[in-house]
């Protein structure tokens, strides 16, 4: 070999380990056994590092490059580079705060691959993962998918719009957005309720929650029925209540805000409520979707109460066996 054919090679080697090197401060201090090799270290130099404790096995052919308890970052990256390709996705999308709490990370690869498990590693199999990847380091689902994701494995319509909910509070996420990962979103349950939550953020209305409220609340228990998006004239101009009893002083108004409310929308539905006990002598009962879709029994309940004491002659109807409105 020539002096030139020399330094190429001594030239080469210093690149790999250079690359090495800045791969695992990016993946902090974790890396691949193909990297390792990649960075110029033989299946001895590698076996002779474990022996000497400068690298650990975390997963099958994945090592870090110290002894000492790994940090969420560091397990998570072992899992991203155990599954590749892989994204980070469940609650496994953002660090947790405070302390690491030993919770397994979830990944998730393509529908068409297998991946065996592994302690701490929760793998997940998704259609269209380049379609739905945000990249990051780790590398991480787009939080609108991963949303949509928890929402289909929630038990529980509430927990449905929870998922929902928390991720169009965020400033970067719009109906636009979510539109786009719901239309990436092969087989969902509950679509319609969550198109409806997007079509609901996209126009500012609350429709989903008005209808749950009439079907789930007010029908389903027999109150009476109340006057939809009745007009007033406040303080403000022309306004509109979503339902109000008006015979029996009660205006209900459905807050089904999924975007981001802030300390002047609240001053708005308090002024409100003060147009309402002033101008009419009527309470407001404001509702979000817990207390129509979590607990519409106990809600009908506590309307029935207020309506009850204004005035009304009837009673609230049990919905089912096992509905407690008339214990």
């Amino acid at each position: 070999m020539s002096d030139s054919e020399d330094l190429q090679a001594i030239f080469a080697r210093e690149d790999a380990a250079r690359m090495l090197d800045a791969q695992q401060r990016m993946q902090d201090g974790v890396a691949t056994y193909a990297q390792l090799i990649a960075g110029g270290l033989s299946r001895i130099d590698i076996e002779r590092s474990v022996r000497r404790n400068e690298l650990r096995r975390v997963h099958p052919r994945v090592y870090i490059n110290h002894t000492g308890p790994l940090t969420w970052e560091q397990r998570a990256w072992a899992a991203v580079l155990y599954a590749a390709p892989a994204l980070l996705c469940r609650d496994s999308l953002e660090a947790p705060r405070g302390r690491d709490d030993g919770r397994s990370i979830h990944v998730a690869i393509d529908h068409s691959r297998k991946v065996m498990p592994q302690p701490g590693i929760v793998v997940h199999r998704m259609r269209d993962l380049e379609r739905k990847a945000y990249g990051g380091t780790p590398p991480r689902l787009k939080v609108e998918d991963n949303a949509l994701a928890m929402a289909n494995e929630a038990r529980s319509e509430i927990d449905a719009i929870a998922r929902v909910a928390e991720v169009a509070s965020r400033s970067y996420v719009t109906a636009a957005t979510l539109q786009e990962a719901l239309n990436r979103a092969h087989s969902l349950r509950r679509r319609k309720l969550i198109q409806g939550l997007v079509d609901d953020l996209a126009t500012g209305t609350h429709s989903v929650l008005e209808h749950g409220y009439l079907t789930k609340v007010e029908r389903a228990h027999g109150l009476p029925a109340g006057r939809r998006q009745s007009p007033r004239i406040g303080a403000s101009g022309n306004q509109f209540r979503d339902i109000e009893y008006e015979r029996y002083a009660l205006v209900v108004e459905l807050d089904g805000a999924l975007g981001h409310d802030t300390w002047r929308d609240q001053a708005r539905d308090a002024d409100r409520s003060l147009d309402d006990l002033a101008e009419l002598g009527a309470v407001t009962a404001r509702l979000r979707f817990h207390q129509v879709f979590d607990t519409p029994c106990q809600t009908a309940a506590r309307v029935g109460r207020i309506l009850t004491r204004n005035g009304w002659r009837g009673t609230p109807q049990s919905c089912s066996q096992s509905c407690p409105v008339n214990e």
